[in-house]
């Protein structure tokens, strides 16, 4: 995938519209959207470090989504894995014990 998928798929991972991504990096909303577009251009490389900064990934992660390049020491795991992993840690205790509970009974009926 190339820049204009990872950096869509990481705004909608982290539930950002491209006007928030504008105010957080500095870069206009038409600049931005040109990136996401369906023949769009690629940022230069003082964009795309704003970019990789307010989403908290690296550069090469948003460029190339080689999921080792996401943050050091981050473990490979798709979006829609780090975005169940966000939800479940804003989860309460007794909910996250539902959530283990659920996955364990998952587990079982694999076996």
């Amino acid at each position: 995938m190339g820049f204009k998928e990872n950096l869509k798929d990481e705004l909608t991972y982290r539930d950002i519209q491209t006007k928030e991504l504008a105010a957080l990096t500095g870069i206009s909303l038409h600049t931005l959207n040109h990136y996401l577009v369906q023949n769009g251009t690629s940022p230069s490389a003082e964009n795309a470090m704003k970019i990789a900064a307010a989403l908290g990934v690296s550069v090469e992660y948003l460029m190339s989504r080689n999921e080792t390049a996401i943050r050091p020491c981050a473990q490979p795991y798709a979006a829609e894995v780090r975005l169940l992993a966000d939800k479940i840690a804003r989860m309460n205790k007794k909910e996250r014990s539902l959530v283990a509970a659920l996955v364990n009974a998952i587990e079982q009926c694999k076996s």
